[in-house]
């Protein structure tokens, strides 16, 4: 594969292509043996294509967290690849792992995994300041603009709102100018008005900044955000909506409950 610490450039698509930041390949995630075994990703296979907003969705133990977690590196899988561009997670070691997760990934989950002894601004620049990277002041001053939280950012999170918090997990993100930012149910500790206004600033992360996401969530108005969206039930993918709107996420979701064995 060449030298397996650096992360391969994306191979150039075909004029019309879209080219994929990350993608699967008879992924496939058992846990378990025996009496016990569980297969929570059957053979799947997704592009995420790149500078485009994906949403997740699925009933209750459909493996959506499971397939996030390993496009993100986060989890190990039976068989099948995971790439991240032309990389194949397979191949690395822990620490190259560790490696490409900090340079490459970003996170924002529902719990926002703020450090609550660093302030606002701190708590942003703290992956940075861990690989040794320089901050970007301009792109910095950028994300804490579109954001909102510039009067915030001297704060610590016991002070911020849950909004604010997790604009700041928003901005600890968007900072290191990651390849894919995966969110967990971003909104999942949100009041409704502070849901929408993180979903907007994720929409224009995209648009603005062609920012690649993969969102996991079980909010169809969540997911009409989205420029597309990836449907699992039973660790397969089952379906893909593309410019989703929440009433025709809804009547899918209610489909696949019906359809499902009582």
């Amino acid at each position: 594969m060449g030298n397996p610490n650096a992360i391969a450039e994306p191979t150039t698509p075909e004029p019309g292509e879209t080219a994929v930041a990350a993608r699967t390949v008879g992924l496939t995630k058992v846990y378990g043996s025996g009496d016990t075994r569980v297969v929570a990703l059957n053979a799947v296979d997704c592009d995420i294509p790149t500078g485009k907003f994906t949403a997740v969705m699925g009933p209750s133990g459909s493996g959506k967290s499971t397939l996030m977690h390993c496009l993100a590196g986060l989890d190990s899988f039976t068989e099948g690849e995971v790439f991240l561009g032309d990389t194949s997670l397979g191949t690395l070691s822990d620490a190259q792992l560790t490696k490409l997760r900090r340079d490459e990934i970003g996170f924002v989950f529902q719990a926002f995994n703020l450090v609550p002894t660093l302030t606002a601004s701190e708590n942003i620049t703290l992956p940075l300041d861990i690989a040794g990277r320089k901050v970007d002041t301009d792109w910095y001053n950028t994300v804490v603009d579109t954001l909102e939280i510039r009067t915030r950012i001297d704060h610590r999170p016991t002070e911020l709102s849950g909004g604010q918090q997790q604009r700041v997990a928003c901005a600890r993100a968007l900072v290191a100018r990651p390849t894919v930012i995966f969110a967990d149910e971003p909104t999942g500790n949100l009041d409704s008005r502070s849901g929408a206004e993180l979903l907007g600033f994720l929409r224009r992360s995209v648009d603005d900044f062609g920012q690649t996401i993969v969102m996991v969530t079980h909010d169809p108005n969540a997911a009409s955000h989205a420029d597309q969206v990836l449907f699992l039930a039973d660790g397969q993918i089952v379906d893909t909506m593309t410019d989703p709107a929440a009433d025709r996420v809804l009547q899918r979701m209610i489909a696949f409950e019906a359809d499902r064995p009582a």
